[in-house]
Order: structure tokens, then sequence, then C-alpha cells
């Protein structure tokens, strides 16, 4: 008997070849068979008439690591699509890390990916230390499949101690962060992930900043023994940097015979040949032999923030981080003085923000006039006669910094350049940071988005290019076992949807955070039915209370 019968769909396999008419038949987690008019009773009947049948989608740059503590389900991930995440991006993971230097690590997530406190505080209990340990309590309520990565700079904080922020590894240091890292590869992590750009709550460098090429160099030559992913976050702001970058990863992948990863690739008019130069060079290592994927998202972004907090908004201007980062008595005193706000204004720009900040809207917030929602800050500061940046300030003093600002469509400006991009068999599709940036902006809606946009308005891909591109050309780079593809004897890991309709939701705030921690998230459009592991986890418009997820096979 199957468990599940999906009935009369279009199949979409992920192989990238024409899809067909078929049912599909799963029994005992696996997909059982695949073909026309199936017969044999099933426990679940799926009607997917007009719908598409693919593999679960596959997310390959998320920072769920502690969200999946108390939300095994990873949401808003399963409601889009997606049955497989990789958290532990940028050099940050919550293992292996002892209980001293568990502060220095939820700071850096505070600081990099935006989680409040409580994230780390009121919702689970910390019971590991080890990588296995970590696993082993992510394993007790997975929805979802999980791929996890090793931070390189815990692995530097574990080993080294406080000296892994003040210089290079010693050979014997490289050794001991070598057996470390196998012990991790050995218990299930994916590769290891690493960062060259970003800092920790006191703006100082995260770890693995301090690591000279010997070291990373020692770590590759680790991953070489499993053939794992070695993921970079390189000098983005820098595209010489970038390219020196690319140059490396693939020395590292051709001499280790690792994949490697690096994201973002970020395609902007204010750049317009950053993301192409980067794209022809990783070309040209390709042409070599190398295996790196530079991974580009599909949306814009739109950044939701207030003064009540940091914001990834003011990652260029680093006072305005200082200043928001202070408790906030402080923060207030500083926002009240006028030589600061007279520097934080300069910092916005020799047009006192108007360039930077004059198209942001007023979104809201308790205390926000509802007549300013939808303004423009340029209109609004015009009115007081003010810079945008002085305004912004003070209309946020006048109500109790509970006003928030929408920074729409930030980045990947124009989508007739970025459909080409996404089509490069050589781009990795990637780079949502789910589970981070919460109190920001919906960090999903890339996979509605793609089809949306670049399948049914733009054409830039067919719907099987396009299925292929987060199914099994994401297994394929990860090396995840038996997934990604709707082949018998496979994970059953299906997503059911609407190829007209599926798109990318409203963002919408949700507080079902610790602490009653506010997030964005974005609802899905289109989306029928996911299966993950051969459980229904996600069907018309609900979760449902099936935890078959797991941590992914790897080959």
């Amino acid at each position: 008997m199957y468990d599940i019968l999906i009935k009369g769909g279009h199949v979409v396999d992920g192989s990238g070849g024409p899809g067909f008419l078929a049912d599909v038949a799963l029994a005992e987690g696996r997909i059982a068979a695949i073909g026309p008019q199936l017969s044999g009773p099933a426990r679940r009947i799926v009607d997917a008439a007009g719908l598409v049948v693919a593999p679960g989608f596959i997310d390959p740059h998320t920072h769920f690591d502690v969200q999946l503590l108390w939300d095994g389900a990873a949401k808003p991930a399963l409601e889009h699509g997606i049955t497989s995440i990789v958290p532990g991006n940028c050099s940050l993971s919550l293992a292996p890390l002892r209980a001293g230097d568990r502060a220095a690590v939820v700071g850096m997530f505070q600081q990099i990916e935006e989680m409040p406190p409580e994230a780390f505080t009121e919702a689970f209990d910390w019971t590991w230390e080890d990588f296995p340990g970590y696993r082993a309590a992510l394993e007790k309520t997975l929805a979802i499949n999980v791929a996890p990565l090793v931070g390189h700079s815990v692995i530097r904080l574990w080993v080294m101690g406080p000296e892994a922020t003040q210089r290079p590894a010693s050979p014997s240091e490289i050794t001991a962060m070598g057996d470390l890292l196998r012990q991790c590869l050995e218990a299930g992590a994916v590769g290891l992930s690493t960062s060259f750009v970003d800092v920790d709550e006191n703006g100082r460098p995260v770890p693995s900043r301090y690591a000279a090429f010997d070291e990373l160099d020692g770590l590759c030559a680790v991953l070489g023994e499993f053939g794992r992913m070695l993921q970079i976050v390189p000098e983005f702001y820098d595209i010489d940097i970038t390219i020196a970058r690319i140059d490396q990863l693939a020395d590292l992948s051709l001499k280790h015979g690792i994949p490697t990863t690096l994201s973002p690739v970020f395609d902007s008019l204010a750049t317009p040949q950053n993301a192409p130069r980067t794209l022809a060079r990783i070309a040209e290592q390709v042409a070599r032999g190398a295996r790196v994927w530079p991974q580009m998202q599909t949306r814009p972004i739109d950044i939701s923030f207030s003064l009540l907090r940091p914001s990834l908004f003011f990652a260029r201007l680093p006072r305005w981080v200082r200043v928001l980062r202070l408790p906030l008595a402080e923060r207030l005193a500083a926002l009240t003085d006028p030589d600061t706000v007279d520097k934080l204004v300069a910092d916005a720009g020799p047009d006192g923000g108007l360039r930077y900040m004059g198209d942001l809207t007023v979104r809201g917030g308790d205390r926000a006039p509802a007549a300013w929602v939808g303004r423009t800050l340029a209109d609004i500061a015009a009115g007081r006669g003010e810079a945008p940046a002085r305004a912004l300030i003070g209309l946020s003093l006048e109500h109790g910094l509970d006003v928030a600002f929408l920074a729409a469509n930030r980045g990947h400006d124009d989508t007739a350049r970025i459909g080409p991009m996404l089509a490069n068999p050589q781009v990795h599709i990637g780079a949502s940071d789910g589970g981070a940036h919460l109190a920001s902006f919906a960090t999903y809606g890339d996979t509605g988005y793609l089809f949306s946009e670049f399948v049914r308005r733009s054409g830039a891909l067919t719907l099987e290019a396009a299925v292929r591109k987060i199914t099994a050309d994401t297994a394929d780079i990860w090396g995840l076992k038996d997934r990604g593809r709707l082949r018998e004897g496979f994970a059953a890991d299906v997503v059911v949807f609407d190829p007209d309709t599926i798109g990318r939701g409203e963002e919408r705030p949700v507080f079902d955070m610790p602490g009653d921690g506010m997030r964005y998230v974005r609802d899905a459009v289109g989306i029928d039915t996911v299966v993950v592991n051969g459980q229904i986890a996600w069907s018309q418009g609900a979760y449902t209370d099936a935890a078959a997820g797991a941590i992914c096979a790897l080959n």
C-alpha cells in the first residue's frame, strides 16, 4: 500500500527534461513509483490535476541554526516549498562551542544576522558543546531536512580561545582545527563556512578573518578527505578583492578536489560591472576545472527598520551602527546631542541623505501618525525644511523611536539583467538568509519570485530549468544524497504548486519569536502541498504535525 498517491500532476522531475503527466506514489519515506494512472491502494490521495509536481526545493544559504531548536519547521521555509536547508553560513554555527564562548558567538549572531538575544536565552536549553551534541538536539523535532555547515569562527574559538581574535594560528593549532573539523564532518556537517567581511557586536573582525592562508589551506585539506563544501563571504564591496577571492577559491578547489561557493553576488545599477565581472572570472576558473559556485538571490530586498534597534540598512554607516547599538538611554542621549546628529547627517551623504534615504517610506509603527504612512522621507523632510537624515532622526525621537521605515527594492535593480544571470549554468540560486535579519526584512519569497518573475513574466528560464536550479543542481553541488529529483528510490521530498499563481506574497509582521519578538515573513502563494520524507508537512495553507525532517545524508 502506498502512503501517499499524488494523482494527475504535471511532473517536473528536476532533471531539466520536459515535464510529463503522471502519478507519483510515495511509501516508507521514498518515491515508490512514477507513471501514468498508477493503481493500488493509498492511505492518502493528493489531487494534483492542473498543478506541477516537483522535487522539494533546497535552500543553500540560511541561518536557521538557532530557530530550528524551537521551530523544527524553520517557518516560513516549508510553506514556500523548501524541504531542505543549509544553515551554518558566514563562519557561524552553534557547534562546536564551549560554554564559555557562547556569549561571544551569540553577540556575533546578533550583529551579523540581527537576531534578538531572547532567541538564544528563552526558547531552549544548551545541552551540547560538540557537533554531535548539536545534531542530536536538532534531530528531536525536525520537520524539514537540514544539511549543516560548521563555522570557521567557532572552530578557531574552540582551539585558540580569546587569541582567535588576535593573531594567525600556529601549525599545531591548525592541526587541531583540522582534527576538530574532521570530527564535525564525520558527524554529518556538509562543509565549512568562513567570512572575510563580518564583524562582532563590538565592531571587531570575526575570528575567521584572522586566519592566514595556510590555515584555510589546511582546513580545505580536511574538506578534501570528504569532498565537502567550502562556503565564503568575500569582500563583495570591492570587486577587485572579490576577483582575487574567486582565484583563491579556484586554487583551493583544484588542489583539494572540493566544491566551493561564495555569496552574495548582487547586481546593482550603481556598480553595473561587478556582477558581470564576477561571473566572467568564475567562467574562466571553471574552464580550468575548478568548482566555484556563485550564489545569487532572485529577489530584490525590502528592508524595514526603526531606530529602536540596529539594522542592516545602516551597514555602510559605521557611526549609525555604533549609535544604534547603544543601550536605549545612551542611544536617546546620542540622538539628541547636536554634535552627534550633525555627524550622523554628514555620514549619510553630502546631500544630507537625500540619495541614500530619500526614497524611504514610512511603514508604520505603534506611534507613527497614520497620515505619514506611505509618504517618502524626502517629501516629509522637504515639508520640515530638513535634510532627510535629520528628519529621520527627528521623526523617530518625536514618537519614541517607534516609527518604521521601509527601504524597498534595494539591489537587483533591473530584472532584465538578472534573468540571464540566473539562467547561467554556473549560477547557484541561494543566499536567502532565511532565519536572519528577522526584524529587517522577509527573507523568503525567493522561490516564488523565481517562477513569477523569471519563468512566467520574462521567460528567462523555462519551468523545467527553474525547478532544476533549486532541486537537482543544488543537491548535486552540495552532495545531498537521494534528494533533488523525483526518481524511484529517492527521498520523498515533493512540492505540489500552481505554475500560474506561484509567486512572492505580501510581507507581514508576526510575533512568534521568543520574548514576543517581532519578525517579518512573506506569505507563500501558489504552494498546494509540501511533503518531507514521505509525510505531508504543509497542505493548502496550513502546517501539519508531521516531524519527518532529517539531517541530510551525503554522497
